[in-house]
């Protein structure tokens, strides 16, 4: 098809719920009833590729290993690092059952961990053996295209029925989809919007109470606002004085926010995928933010007192 660029299959889809796992020995190496399990796959020579995943040693699979050829397997870097610390796994032999030396699977390659679990998980073990050395008639099919993934969705279920009719397809979405709809990223982003909202709110109630302040502050020096009117300040030196008290207040509660909020991105790490928790940019908007909303709150209260008369002022004291 016109703008797919590489296409392969896989047992199970990354971002799923990291089932499909197995026990496995490393032949050659003595055995204390230590439980060694990772998950396993099923995906084909061009999985790899179309994931983009990074081959860190050995080689991919090739397209004519089937079930003619040796037995081979690729492993995870997490697989490698767990089971075969400070040393080179290619080449290593692994086996489900020790007892069948004909089921050998001989390491040819290790790549970088792909999130086979939920986002929030820390990425697990994992061994792929080819596809063609076990064929199954239950597969996923990976697609990258060039192309607007929503246009070409539709015509790759077309062109599978068109291949085989008896094929049934389900569940077609692009990646961004299902990361999107990953009960893992609903339920934080959830989380996150429910502190979006009481964060809202507290901003509500800032810009509430701080305008509470400035104004009761206003009505308090009435009169020193009309004898500094009365005798030559200008409205805009009135508007400089209130603002300038203001400004203090928000200056104060920011900073003393930034310095409370460093230390509660420590705890919503969990809450964020591929963003740091001290992300600069985002603190930086969220001040502006509020400095924005504190002078807008000021301004009424600083019009208010800028509008003094000084005749009624000081005839009000």
């Amino acid at each position: 098809m016109p703008g797919v660029k590489s296409v392969g299959l896989s047992s199970k889809l990354p971002i799923g719920d990291g089932d499909n796992t197995t026990g496995f020995r490393v032949v050659g190496r003595e055995y204390h009833g230590e439980h060694m399990e990772v998950a396993i796959r099923k995906v084909s020579s061009s999985y790899f590729q179309t994931l983009q995943s990074q081959l860190l040693r050995g080689r991919y699979f090739a397209e004519n290993e089937d079930k003619s050829k040796p037995e081979v397997v690729i492993i995870s870097e997490t697989m490698a690092k767990q089971y075969f610390p400070n040393e080179n796994p290619i080449g290593k032999q692994i086996a489900f059952d020790i007892d069948k030396p004909k089921e050998y699977l001989q390491i040819v390659g290790v790549v970088k961990d792909l999130q086979e679990g939920q986002l929030d998980a820390n990425p697990r073990g994992a061994m792929y053996v080819p596809y063609n050395q076990g064929p199954d008639s239950f597969f996923s099919l990976v697609v990258r295209t060039s192309q607007s993934e929503e246009t070409i969705l539709l015509a790759l279920t077309s062109i599978v029925r068109q291949i085989d009719p008896n094929i049934a397809t389900y569940g077609a979405s692009t990646m961004v989809e299902r990361i999107h709809d990953s009960p893992s990223a609903y339920l934080h982003r959830s989380a996150a919007w429910l502190v979006g909202g009481f964060a809202s709110l507290a901003l509500l109630l800032g810009v509430v109470g701080l305008y509470g302040v400035i104004a009761y502050s206003v009505s308090q020096r009435t009169r020193e606002i009309g004898v500094r009117m009365a005798l030559g300040a200008q409205r805009s030196s009135v508007y400089r004085l209130i603002l300038r008290e203001a400004g203090l207040l928000t200056v104060i509660g920011i900073a003393a926010g930034l310095a409370v909020s460093l230390g509660v991105t420590l705890l919503m790490r969990k809450l964020l995928f591929g963003v740091h928790a001290w992300d600069v940019s985002t603190m930086v908007a969220v001040a502006v933010v509020l400095g924005v909303c504190a002078l807008l709150a000021s301004y009424l209260p600083a019009r208010r007192a800028a509008s003094v008369n000084p005749v009624e002022a000081l005839r009000a004291e």
